[in-house]
């Protein structure tokens, strides 16, 4: 029987899961990256489990490494290859049934190891998505939050921007892929009510008040620790993330100690083990009333902060110390 091990799940250009496995390899904690979408040729698998064997057993076989799934202690979930990739040469009906099929059976045993800790589990962070989710458990936990609006009604709107003065536009999710695999963003972006017409009806709308904001501020918790950068943009934009993130300036801050309270809650109302939470300050951030929920990233990236070798340290902790004491149940 082999050691139990850190499964990482994530595709080939993960540089932040790159971190990761450094810092478990030199700890000589067994360690295997895999892609699911890889399967094929490259990944093969075969899992069993009945009546007396209550957990999926089996193995998982890349091109140079061969796993036993009940060794796996802990798995790092980070940004695998959508399976539609995989499939993208089949016609659309063949893509779309063959993709299906790979995440429910490889994707349904991968995300379902008995006994594994998830950091984050993909189910979990697949509820922590939703941004009207996000702020309906940021405001249960006592957390300051925008004055929001989810809607497609114009007239909803124009009130919604009359009562509440200048207002901002967000996306819930970023561009997807248009036919060439390129991607794009929409940035936060102050909106003029006099635009809204009725093409508002076409989708669902975020609307929120904006923050007269002193800064932002990315705090990056894993499991307990807490690791907080005061984030300026040289422009002042409203959105940090528009411009060149290598001319961004950092200065670490202290998060308020009920703020932190809050960000350790909210993680475990959607059982997670990691967040990336954005915040905009109104103050100096010493009083909790300055610091502005803004959004949580369930599966954030992190290796360009400052602090990323800390950071790196955390998750390290977290997943070694789960292939401690012995052979995986």
């Amino acid at each position: 029987m082999t050691a139990p091990l850190v499964l990482v799940i994530t595709s080939l250009e993960d540089f932040t899961a790159d971190r990761v496995i450094a810092a478990l390899n030199e700890r000589q904690v067994p360690v295997v990256r895999v892609d699911p979408a890889d399967i094929g040729p490259g990944l093969s698998f075969g899992a069993r489990i009945g009546t007396g064997a209550p957990a999926w057993s089996g193995r998982l076989r890349t091109t140079s490494r061969e796993v036993e799934l009940g060794e796996v202690a802990a798995v790092y979930y980070r940004r695998p290859t959508p399976y539609s990739e995989r499939y993208c040469h089949l016609p659309a009906q063949q893509r779309d049934f063959a993709a299906a099929e790979a995440r429910h059976g490889l994707g349904g045993i991968l995300n379902h190891l008995h006994g594994a800790t998830y950091v984050n589990h993909p189910g979990a962070v697949t509820a922590a998505d939703f941004k009207p989710a996000q702020l309906q458990i940021a405001v249960q936990l006592g957390l300051i939050i925008p004055p929001t609006l989810v809607t497609n009604d114009v007239a909803q709107a124009r009130k919604f921007a009359a009562d509440h003065g200048p207002v901002i536009y967000k996306t819930f999710r970023g561009l997807p892929r248009d036919e060439d695999g390129h991607t794009g963003a929409i940035w936060a972006q102050r909106v003029d009510p006099d635009t809204f017409d009725d093409s508002l009806a076409v989708t669902a709308h975020l609307l929120q008040v904006e923050i007269p904001k002193a800064g932002d501020v990315r705090v990056t918790v894993v499991g307990k620790k807490v690791f907080a950068q005061q984030i300026a943009a040289p422009d002042g934009a409203l959105d940090w993330r528009r411009g060149d993130w290598d001319q961004l300036q950092h200065a670490p801050v202290t998060v308020p100690s009920a703020v932190e309270a809050a960000l350790h809650s909210y993680l475990a109302a959607f059982g997670l083990v990691f967040g990336c939470f954005d915040f905009a300050l109104t103050g100096d951030g010493d009083d909790p009333a300055d610091w502005v929920f803004i959004e949580c990233n369930p599966n954030g990236q992190w290796g360009w902060l400052p602090d990323a070798g800390a950071i790196t340290t955390a998750f390290a902790d977290i997943l070694s110390t789960s292939t401690e004491g012995g052979a995986a149940r």
